[in-house]
This record gives C-alpha cells, sequence and structure tokens, in this order.
C-alpha cells in the first residue's frame, strides 16, 4: 500500500534527530530499545508474512519506524503504544498515512477481540512487536490464553528468551516457558539481532521469532490447566525428580502415591527428571491424574 510521510524514518540519523527534536527521554520502566537497522525491519515483516489484506496489531510502535513500514505492506495497522510522551512524536512520524490508528494504552488491558472486530471484521490479526524484555511472557501468553484472534505473532524478545521457546525436551533451555509456547503455536527463529541496531543499545542479544498459532493444540488433554500445572511444578524444582517436584507443589493436591502411579502407569522411570518429558507425555500424565 504506498503512502507518503512527511518524515521517514530509514537512518539511525533519523531517529536521534527526532527524539532530539522532541527531548524525547528514554523511559527504563517501558524497556525502551528503538530498533534502528532497516535490515532487521525487513528480516521481521517477511517473518510475519505481512500481506495487503491483512491488518496488523504493533505492541509498542516507539517512534514509529516499524509502523510505518508495516502500513507500506498491511491493509490497516493498529499500533498500542504505552508511553504518553511517544504519542505527539507518532502523530508526526505517522503523519500522511490513513490506514493506521495509534492506541495509547496497556496492550495488557486491550480487548483485542473488539479491535478485531472494529478493523478486520473479526478476522485473526497478526501481531508485531519489539517487545520490551521484563514483559516478553506475560503479553505473549496473555495474547495466548486470551483465545485472542491472533493468526501469528512476529516478535523481537531478548535472545535467551527466544531460544527457550523453540528449546526441545532434554537440552538446557528447556523449560515452562517452551512448553506452554509449543502448546498454542510453532515456533521459528527467523533472526539473531545484536545489541548495536538499537537506541540505546541493550546488553544483550537480541532474536525476532515468529509463532504461528496452531489450528488446535498439538496434543489433546482434558484438563489444559492443570496440565501447566504439572509442568510449572516440575520445573520449578529442576534438580528434583519428577515424583518429588510434583509432590512438592503446593500448586497441586494429589498424594505422593497416586503421583507416582500416575508416573509408573505412562511407563515412566521412578526417577524421571521432568525435563525429558514432551508435551504429550505431559498431557498423558494429566490425563492419568485426572481419572
Amino acid at each position: 500500500m504506498e503512502q507518503t510521510s512527511r518524515f521517514r524514518l530509514e537512518t539511525p540519523q533519523k531517529t536521534i534527530e527526532i527524539i532530539q527534536k522532541y527531548n524525547f527521554t528514554f523511559q527504563k520502566k517501558f524497556g525502551q530499545n528503538f530498533l534502528i537497522d532497516s535490515h532487521v525491519l525487513e528480516k521481521i515483516i517477511r517473518a510475519a508474512g505481512i500481506a495487503e489484506e491483512d491488518c496488523v496489531l504493533e505492541i509498542g510502535p516507539g517512534i514509529g519506524v516499524m509502523t510505518q513500514c508495516l502500513a507500506e505492506r498491511a491493509r490497516h495497522v493498529v499500533a498500542v503504544e504505552i508511553d504518553k510522551n511517544l504519542i505527539p512524536i507518532l502523530s508526526e512520524t505517522l503523519e500522511g498515512y490513513d490506514n493506521i490508528t495509534v492506541i495509547n494504552d496497556d496492550i495488557l488491558k486491550v480487548d483485542i477481540r473488539a479491535l478485531a472486530c472494529t478493523y478486520h471484521q473479526s478476522r485473526p490479526l497478526k501481531v508485531v512487536a519489539n517487545l520490551p524484555y521484563y514483559i516478553t511472557t506475560p503479553i505473549i501468553m496473555g495474547l495466548f490464553e486470551s483465545n485472542a484472534p491472533v493468526d501469528n505473532i512476529t516478535v523481537m524478545v531478548q535472545k535467551e528468551v527466544a531460544e527457550r521457546m523453540q528449546a526441545r525436551p532434554g537440552s538446557k533451555d528447556y523449560g515452562a516457558l517452551s512448553l506452554s509456547v509449543q502448546y498454542y503455536a510453532s515456533p521459528y527463529i527467523a533472526a539473531n539481532v545484536p545489541p548495536n541496531c538499537f537506541i540505546p543499545r541493550p546488553k544483550v542479544g537480541s532474536a525476532v521469532i515468529c509463532l504461528t498459532r496452531h489450528e488446535k493444540p498439538p496434543v489433546s488433554v482434558r484438563d489444559p490447566m492443570l496440565m501447566f500445572r504439572l509442568i510449572r511444578a516440575s520445573f520449578n524444582q529442576r534438580r528434583k525428580t519428577l515424583l518429588n517436584g510434583l509432590s512438592n507443589s503446593p500448586e497441586l493436591d494429589f498424594s505422593k502415591e497416586v503421583i507416582a502411579a500416575a508416573i509408573e502407569k505412562q511407563g515412566l522411570s521412578p526417577t524421571v527428571r521432568g525435563e525429558t518429558l514432551t508435551l504429550e507425555q505431559f498431557a498423558m500424565l494429566a490425563d492419568g491424574l485426572t481419572e
């Protein structure tokens, strides 16, 4: 979708220019690191598979660098920005685009189903974001657990977090986050991004990860919430056996004998550790305990 804007943000110099013009101060509480590399922007948009009929939900547009690029590919962009000090800047940088809606709000409080209804005839949105590291997991899991109408989520996150999301059983990065994400979506790391691609530079490396939502979960389980309680309990005490981890969990009210019997029923060793179990095995264990 061809648009014109009075203020283009293709270079780091332009980003610095507008930050200085508005005397903008980066807020540590919002975890603000603005992306300034056009090659990385292109990788994000390519990974998200943005097409001209799409409606994109952008979380944390900052000064609008990626917002401009998204608006030139998608039918409509809804950008949710929590920092009210960025709203006047976005008014300038996004002037000339008639297919962008900016909302000053906390994404955790926004009714995404209502956004899809208003801007995309209730069809699923594509989510794109450069997420603050401190709130990555609550945002992503909130989108999945609320059953928001979302097709895929393409986000910039801390590299270590991206690796945990796509980790497989038995690896050092495998944990509760891996299983929770993989229950809802198929994760794929599209790019690793060094600190020098941001202003200000973060202290750690980043990665672009694309989470393509499953049409239906890859495992069948009677009580998904119980399964997630089992997963959390088994990884809260990684060094313990699965039996001891589950028995000691305040989230669970099964006796040690019942848990031991359920583990044995799955053909697992009494000394097995939670980090070796697949999502399917956790689902079967949850069903065994439900019975």
